[in-house]
């Protein structure tokens, strides 16, 4: 291995995206307006960031909330959680929120809808971030919602611009790209190492008609910029900046629960960076570890490195089998 001066020789990632506790409720379908519905099963969870995080943290890399806890029983199961998961909390606490809270309504195909009620961890503040010790070599993950509000996003871009270049930026835009403030979305994107969504936002971001001509598109509209986006069953694509765009096929499943998947896709490709992995060999673990985890209800579902290696071989081994 080579040492490069400045850097650490474990990256840590520090994600800014928000902490909050989800609420998951199993239904048959929508309710009509005025309506009700009955769920058929519930599930009181963190969510948010922590998704990605402990997707991360259980395949072995130092986790690290770049983001604010507040006080109340939402925060207090927030915190546990993040302890569980050793996650590093080094930010204050706000006293006076409760961590926020998100509803999520999951149809039986799996998709889901979602209700979010903002806490303590919408009011992160540049003293805040100043106090992050992020070093060349770290991985910082940021989300579409830490730049679509004002107070958060000034904030956050102006940090992210200030970092080291050996500073790897990860950036998920979040379902609701198209809210990101255009000068937001061009500022950060000016400064990001890897741009990971979903197909639906790549082809909103670049006006493509399909997912491999949408990354190879992203990939040449900045300087540094490489992607990869998530396609559900179908696997993902990779961008790296001057080469061809890949297709990383994904894996056979039981979709029981999409919640989190792309968050743990997420965690788990910057983590096999972080470990030296190619990206298109961080890729394929990442492929493996959403497919294990839209088997099982609830966001934070993301295997551990042990789990993964094993549904790795038991697939190659059913290919050289089948071959």
């Amino acid at each position: 291995m080579v040492l490069i001066l400045g850097m650490r020789d474990v990256p840590r990632l520090f994600c800014l995206d928000t902490v909050l506790v989800d609420v998951v409720l199993t239904i048959s379908s929508l309710p009509k307006r005025a309506g009700d519905v009955r769920a058929s099963s519930q599930l009181i969870t963190t969510g948010g960031g922590f998704n990605a995080m402990s997707a991360a943290a259980r395949n072995d890399v130092d986790v690290v909330y770049a983001g604010r806890l507040g006080k109340g029983p939402f925060a207090s199961l927030a915190t546990s959680a993040l302890a569980r998961e050793h996650i590093a909390t080094p930010l204050e606490s706000n006293d006076d929120l409760d961590c926020g809270v998100c509803v999520v309504l999951v149809e039986p195909d799996a998709e889901r809808t979602f209700v979010t009620a903002p806490g303590a961890e919408s009011t992160l503040r540049v003293t805040d971030l100043a106090t992050l010790d992020v070093d060349a070599g770290d991985v910082v993950l940021v989300s579409g919602y830490n730049v679509m509000y004002p107070d958060m996003a000034s904030a956050v871009v102006d940090w992210l611009e200030g970092l080291s270049p050996g500073v790897t930026v990860a950036f998920d835009p979040a379902t609701r790209v198209e809210d990101i403030p255009i000068e937001n979305l061009r500022r950060v994107l000016g400064r990001t190492t890897w741009l990971l969504c979903n197909q639906t936002e790549a082809l909103q971001l670049s006006g493509e008609a399909d997912a491999l001509a949408a990354a190879g598109h992203l990939a040449k509209t900045y300087d540094s910029l490489n992607v990869l986006v998530r396609r559900g069953s179908e696997g993902c694509v990779v961008a790296v900046r001057n080469e061809e765009p890949v297709a990383v096929a994904g894996f056979r499943t039981s979709v029981l629960d999409t919640t989190g998947a792309g968050d743990v896709h997420n965690g788990v490709f910057l983590t096999e960076l972080s470990h030296g992995f190619d990206p298109i060999a961080a890729a394929r673990r990442a492929n493996a570890a959403a497919a294990m985890s839209v088997a099982r209800l609830g966001p934070a579902t993301s295997p551990r490195r042990t789990d993964v290696d094993s549904f790795l071989a038991a697939e190659d081994d059913d290919d050289a089998t089948s071959g």
